[in-house]
């Protein structure tokens, strides 16, 4: 009896472990499942507007080439406030930082204030 006990208790912890370790392990450790209302592609990463990127692109010309498409050496698109965080992907919420601000920047974003 204490056998089936053990071996149920078992069996239902996996069943609610792995779907759970599946949904929610990401490599980075950087951006969490938890967002709500937040599509998501077949990489576990936030889908981005790329309508939203290039409009505000043309609003916001490259901070070193000056040119309002294509790509901007030294510099990426963010957002002020993160899609995790319930930012919207929209351009009145897109900034350009250098690369080094951007990886700084990613290694807190997970953290929603």
């Amino acid at each position: 009896m204490k056998r089936v006990a053990v071996l149920l208790l078992l069996l239902l912890s996996l069943t609610i472990a792995v779907p759970a370790f599946a949904r929610g392990s990401h490599s980075s450790g950087s951006h969490s499942r938890a967002a709500r209302g937040v599509a998501w592609n077949k990489h576990g990463r936030i889908k981005r507007s790329s309508a939203a990127k290039h409009a505000f692109e043309r609003q916001h010309p490259c901070p070193s080439t000056g040119k309002t498409s294509g790509r901007c050496p030294g510099y990426v698109v963010d957002h002020v406030r993160p899609l995790e965080c319930g930012g919207a992907d929209a351009p009145s919420n897109m900034q350009w930082q250098t690369i080094a601000e951007g990886k700084a920047k990613d290694k807190t974003e997970g953290l929603c204030r």
